[in-house]
This record gives C-alpha cells, sequence and structure tokens, in this order.
C-alpha cells in the first residue's frame, strides 16, 4: 500500500481543485514496479524479524541464494537502496524500516481479503456442502463420513439427498460443494468437472415377495408387458435406464406412478402395487422382502457412482480430503 503526503496551502473557498487527468491515474498504476511481489516480500519481512540471510532462509524452507536474490530485486522494483553491506552482513537502511511497516499493513490486509473471498465462495471453510443419491445413503455415504471424520475431525458435513440432475444443478448453482451420483459422459462435462470413480453397480428387476416367480433365471423384461411398474421420477439416474431398459424390450410400461425417492418406490413394490427396476446396492436391505431378479443380456446395464465437484476448486483442502476418502472406499470394495 503506498502512501503519498501533500503539503501545500489550501486554497480559498472559491478555488476548486481539479480532479487528476488521466495521465495521473495512469502513473499511479504504474507506481508498484512488477518486480515488487507478495512473495519478495513476505521474504523481506521474514529476513528483516531474522536479521540474518542463512536464518531466513532455514525459516522459509528456501535457498540463502533466493533469500538474497528476492531482497535485491526488491530493491531494483523500487528503485532505492534498503540495505547496506557491513562486512559479510546485510544492514537495514531506514528506508527499509518504512517499508515493513507498510509490508505488515498491506499483506495483513490481503491475508484477511483472500480469506473472506474463499470464505464468499465457500472454499476451505469449516463446512463441506455434500450432495447425495437416496440409494448411496445405506453404506457409502455413512463410510464415507466416518472417514471424513477421521481425517479432518473440525469439519462440519451437510448432507443434500436429490436426484442426479437436481444433484448437478446445485453444484453448477454453487449450492453444493461436491456431489455423489451415477455419471455418463452426456451429463458430465470433463473439462469442468472432477470426477473420482467409487464403484459400478448392475440394475435388477425387483418384484413383491408375493409374485411366483423363478429366481434362479434372468428376467426378459418381454414377459412383464403385461404387469403394473413403480418408476422414479425423471431426473433420477435410475429413471434414464427404466426408459432405456422397457426401450430395448420393445413396449411402454405401465407405470401406476412415479416418486422422488428410491426408498418411497421399494416400499410400493413391496406392498405389491407394481414392478421396477433398482440398482444392486438396494439388495442388501431389501433381499428379503423383495424378489430381485437380474436382467437378462438384452436389458443388462451399469451404473457408475463417482464424486464430482467443479475442477475450480480441486485445490480445496477439504474436497481433496473427500476425494482421497473415496478412493480409499473404491479401493476397499475392489479388494473385496
Amino acid at each position: 500500500m503506498n502512501r503519498v503526503r501533500w503539503r501545500f496551502t489550501p486554497p480559498s473557498p472559491a478555488v476548486k481543485l481539479p480532479d487528476p487527468v488521466p495521465q495521473d491515474r495512469a502513473r499511479m498504476k504504474l507506481a508498484i514496479d512488477d518486480d515488487i511481489t507478495f512473495r519478495k516480500l513476505s521474504i523481506f519481512m521474514a529476513f528483516m524479524e531474522k536479521g540474518n540471510i542463512a536464518r531466513t532462509a532455514e525459516a522459509l524452507g528456501v535457498s540463502a541464494v533466493s533469500v538474497h536474490r528476492a531482497l535485491h530485486s526488491l530493491e531494483e522494483g523500487l528503485r532505492c537502496p534498503l540495505f547496506v553491506h557491513k562486512g559479510r552482513s546485510l544492514v537495514a537502511l531506514p528506508a527499509a524500516e518504512t517499508l515493513l511497516e507498510y509490508c505488515q499493513e498491506a499483506i495483513g490486509l490481503m491475508v484477511r481479503g483472500i480469506e473472506e473471498t474463499r470464505r464468499a465462495a465457500g472454499v476451505g471453510l469449516g463446512r463441506l456442502r455434500v450432495g447425495t443419491l437416496y440409494s448411496l445413503t445405506l453404506e457409502t455415504v455413512p463410510r464415507l463420513l466416518m472417514g471424513m471424520k477421521l481425517r479432518r475431525p473440525e469439519l462440519e458435513l451437510d448432507l443434500t439427498m436429490g436426484s442426479n440432475q437436481v444433484l448437478l444443478n446445485m453444484l453448477e448453482d454453487n449450492g453444493l460443494d461436491a456431489i455423489l451420483i451415477s455419471v455418463s459422459e452426456a451429463q458430465i462435462d470433463r473439462k469442468t468437472l472432477e470426477v473420482t470413480p467409487l464403484f459400478h453397480d448392475d440394475i435388477y428387476l425387483a418384484a413383491p415377495a408375493s409374485e411366483t416367480l423363478d429366481t434362479r433365471r434372468e428376467a426378459d423384461l418381454r414377459h412383464y408387458k403385461d404387469r403394473k411398474f413403480v418408476s422414479l421420477a425423471e431426473g433420477f439416474a435410475t429413471y434414464a435406464g427404466f426408459q432405456e431398459a422397457f426401450h430395448v424390450a420393445g413396449f411402454e410400461p405401465d407405470i401406476v406412478t412415479r416418486v422422488n425417492d428410491i426408498f418411497s418406490m421399494l416400499s410400493l413394490v413391496q406392498a405389491g402395487v407394481g414392478f421396477s427396476l433398482v440398482p444392486g446396492r438396494m439388495k442388501k436391505l431389501y433381499e428379503n422382502d423383495l424378489q430381485l431378479l437380474k436382467l437378462a443380456e438384452p436389458y443388462q446395464m451399469r451404473q457408475q457412482i463417482a464424486l464430482v465437484f467443479a475442477r475450480s476448486r480441486e485445490r480445496d483442502p477439504n474436497l481433496l480430503a473427500l476425494a482421497a476418502e473415496c478412493r480409499m472406499y473404491a479401493l476397499s470394495l475392489s479388494k473385496n
């Protein structure tokens, strides 16, 4: 921060001082030379505290040559001397003391500015907003949350559940920091989004336990043309697979109702309202209450579940920790 002191005789009330002309404004903008950087000012401040190049280099984890070069470059940028050599030592001049005073104020203000900027963007706070599919709350999300609590115990995690499309929209609008969804190349722009895969999941036909079915055989959807079905609403990952499977089967299913979460859908199937298609991750919870049949080869499909967040935030420490936990989770699944 530059401060200029003017000494002048105040004009009479009738006299109005002219505004700075454009050339003056241009000169003010160019007053800070390209050689004056926050990095060099930080090295300068450390040197002023340590009083010795070797101790400064050790404290900053850089070479003594780097410290000397930064100080010399700073003098060139300021176009005035800051130090004098006395033997093998550098001794600060009054100009260096003046610069130090303003450095502390400017860098302190900039640090606060960066913190507030990151806070406004929701980056690096003590809170992480994570969106997830309903179906991932059975096992995947609890394990990830437990791992995150061990990695970053001070971090508060806010969980939002929704459909694939809703979560993607919230991520795009900065309403969420990261999402756990089913990814497809059609939905994910790899240039702007970072993707960490977790696992693949097969789709099954879900039928009421009261139905008499041969569970040893794979389900040919053409044999269920006269059955009623329950579906998730549009925007859910399983809904897209649902539509595609019946397109391959060559008929439009008789959909009794569409719901907005997978647990409600499976409760309706359990009650005998209709059949449905569900991801395999639901088997563990419903294997005793529903019949789950693997789809026959023409209708088989897989979902890829992954963590997704904005590539512009790939250095956010909280997101890096979550991505690391997701990789550990994926590794544990591959071993099992």
